[in-house]
C-alpha cells in the first residue's frame, strides 16, 4: 500500500478556499499525480483541502471522501480561566512556536517520547487533536488491512483486500504533522520544527511487509514541490 499525502494549495483562510494561485497549484498537483494508480482520494472536510483534492479526484474519475479527523488542528490552553494569565500557555498555545521552545530550552526532551507530558502540550488543546488524528489514521489503515501493533503495523487480509492500493490524502500542515509523528513514532515537537512542508507538496509513505509479517512505514518522498517550481518558472516565462 502507498499513501500519497498532499498539503492543500495556497489558501484564503478567511473564506476557507483556495486563492487563484492555489487553484493553479492544485491543478499542477493533479498533473503531477495523473500517472499514479490512485484508487481513492481522501481529504480533510475543510474547504481548502477538499478543493485541492477535487482536481486530482477529477483527473482519476473519483469522488473526494472526507475524513473529519484530518480537520486542521486548533490550539490554546485547555484550562481556560482556571489559571492566571501568568500561568497560561505562551504564544496562545501555538504548537509550532512551543515545539521550538521545548526542544531548544529543554534539551532533555530532544528525541524524547515524553513531549506530551510537558506543560506546553499537556495543557494544550492541540493534544486532543493529536489523539483524534492518530486514532483516525489507524482506523483508515485498518480498512486496507493494516493494524497497529507496538508502534508498527501488521497485515491482516479482509473481505475486500485493498492492501496493494495507492490512495491520496489532502490535508493541512498541522493534522499532517500529527500523521507523520504518529506513523513514524517521531516526537510531535520534532516534526513541527524539523519537517516543514509547503503548499501542494507531495509526500509518499509506503507500507511493505517484511518477512516477519511486520510492516514498517517508509517515507519514500517528502515535501516534493518540483511541480510547483516548474509552474512558477513557466508562469514567469509567460509573463515576460
Amino acid at each position: 500500500m502507498r499513501l500519497i499525502f498532499v498539503r492543500h494549495g495556497e489558501p484564503n483562510y478567511a473564506k476557507d478556499c483556495l486563492t487563484d494561485n492555489g487553484k493553479e497549484q492544485a491543478a499542477c498537483t493533479a498533473k503531477r499525480l495523473k500517472d499514479e494508480d490512485i484508487k481513492a482520494v481522501y481529504a480533510s472536510p475543510m474547504g481548502r483541502a477538499v478543493e485541492t483534492a477535487s482536481y486530482t479526484a477529477n483527473e482519476h474519475g473519483l469522488a473526494v471522501k472526507t475524513l473529519d479527523f484530518m480537520h486542521e488542528i486548533d490550539w490554546g490552553d485547555v484550562r481556560g480561566d482556571a489559571v492566571s494569565e501568568d500561568e497560561k500557555l505562551e504564544f496562545d498555545g501555538h504548537p509550532w512556536t512551543l515545539g521550538y521552545k521545548l526542544l531548544t530550552e529543554n534539551p532533555q526532551f530532544v528525541g524524547s517520547d515524553k513531549w506530551h507530558e510537558h506543560h506546553y502540550f499537556k495543557d494544550n488543546i492541540c493534544l486532543q487533536y493529536y489523539q483524534k488524528v492518530s486514532e483516525g489514521m489507524d482506523r483508515l489503515l485498518e480498512e486496507y488491512g493494516l493494524f497497529r501493533k507496538n508502534g508498527l503495523y501488521e497485515y491482516c487480509a479482509g473481505e475486500a483486500d485493498k492492501f496493494n492500493d495507492t490512495i491520496a490524502l489532502f490535508a493541512h500542515g498541522g493534522s499532517g504533522a500529527i500523521m507523520f509523528s504518529h506513523l513514524f513514532n517521531l516526537p510531535f515537537p520534532y516534526v513541527l520544527t524539523s519537517m516543514p512542508y509547503g503548499v501542494c507538496s507531495v509526500s509518499i509513505i509506503s507500507f511493505y511487509p517484511e518477512e516477519s509479517g511486520i510492516i514498517i512505514p517508509r517515507l519514500e518522498l517528502f515535501n516534493d514541490m518540483g511541480h510547483i517550481r516548474e509552474f512558477k518558472a513557466e508562469k514567469l516565462h509567460f509573463e515576460k
